[in-house]
């Protein structure tokens, strides 16, 4: 299977900058995308970007703009830093890796358990 290892988080004030980080191990045979969602109380889980292996990107509309999504295929690692911070954009973020292990020949999402972030002065 596929352990996602999320770091990063915690408080920051508004307008304020943070990065958060995730490696994937395990039996990983292939990563395909690689994403961030965010889940805010009382609200569903939301994406917020992510990065196909081949580098393509894609945003929330809310984050375009302060957010940038980036990977390091060799590390098995996800990145994003998070620029021009607001209150609303405080939630419990998830890392997703879609990826293939050995003994299966489908793609499954894999998921990190997740770190607050809190932006509030």
């Amino acid at each position: 299977q596929v352990q996602l290892a999320e770091s990063g988080g915690g408080l920051v004030q508004p307008g304020g900058s943070q990065e958060l980080s995730c490696a994937a191990s395990g039996s990983i045979l292939s990563i395909n995308a690689m994403g961030w969602y965010r889940q805010a109380p009382g609200k569903q889980r939301e994406l917020v970007a992510t990065i196909t292996r081949g580098l393509s990107t894609s945003y929330a509309d809310s984050v375009k703009g302060r957010f940038t999504i980036s990977r390091d295929n060799a590390k098995n690692a996800v990145y994003l830093q998070m620029n021009g911070m607001k209150p609303e954009d405080t939630a419990v973020y998830y890392c997703m890796a879609r990826a293939i292990v050995a003994g299966r020949i489908a793609w499954d999402d894999y998921w990190g358990q997740g770190t607050q972030v809190t932006v509030s002065s």
